[in-house]
């Protein structure tokens, strides 16, 4: 059956935003006094932010938070930009008529930050933030919304992420699933979690979507 819906992460997926995360974290930790290796941000990097501080300190969850995004809207521009290959990618798609949709763990206003600055934001007919659900991925809510906000058939759907939350997000919601290679996670790390694509490029989504027509 053809693919008619495909939905994207955002961050590490479509636009580069991991030098950002990375300094904003570095940044709320410097003041707060906290020591964490590189090794160990990586890790913070996917998860919705009340999950990772909630795991550092439950008592100064809300207040590092606040740090974090301070930081991390007011560097934003100094940092992000598009993935190789993305304006073109989803601008074929919408081409092909292909339904596209945005399911990221972050807020709202973050999210149109990103999609503003990149000059994308015009491709994508819903977009599904934490502002939107009850349950963040990886819990099957968030895409399930995308798809009733598109009229979409799962068997027909497809969801594309750089961290094991989209991948586990899409299967419980019985869609396709696409992992990036240009993620900062480990390869065979994304490979344990069976998505049923792993893409070297953002174009070679163009080729999963023809394989599907034929």
């Amino acid at each position: 059956m053809s693919i008619r819906t495909i939905l994207f992460d955002l961050d590490g997926t479509l636009i580069d935003t991991n030098a950002l995360i990375t300094a904003s974290f570095e940044h709320t930790f410097r003041q707060y006094n906290l020591n964490f290796s590189n090794e160990e941000i990586l890790k913070f990097n996917g998860p919705p932010l009340i999950d990772t501080f909630n795991k550092i300190d439950v008592t100064r969850a809300d207040e590092m938070i606040s740090t974090y995004r301070e930081h991390n809207i007011r560097e934003h521009d100094k940092f992000v930009t598009a993935f190789p290959h993305v304006y073109e990618t989803l601008e074929e798609l919408k081409r092909r008529n292909i339904s596209l949709g945005i399911v990221s763990t972050k807020m709202r206003h973050t999210v149109q930050m990103g999609l503003d600055l990149t000059g994308i934001s015009k491709f994508f007919s819903t977009v599904i933030t934490y502002d939107d659900v009850t349950h963040a991925k990886p819990h099957p809510e968030p895409v399930q919304m995308a798809m009733q906000k598109l009229n979409a058939n799962p068997e027909q759907t497809l969801m594309v992420g750089d961290n094991h939350h989209d991948i586990v997000s899409g299967q419980r919601a019985n869609v396709q699933t696409v992992a990036v290679e240009w993620s900062l996670k480990d390869t065979n790390y994304l490979k344990s979690f069976h998505p049923d694509y792993f893409i070297n490029d953002m174009n070679d989504i163009l080729s999963i979507v023809g394989d599907s027509c034929a």
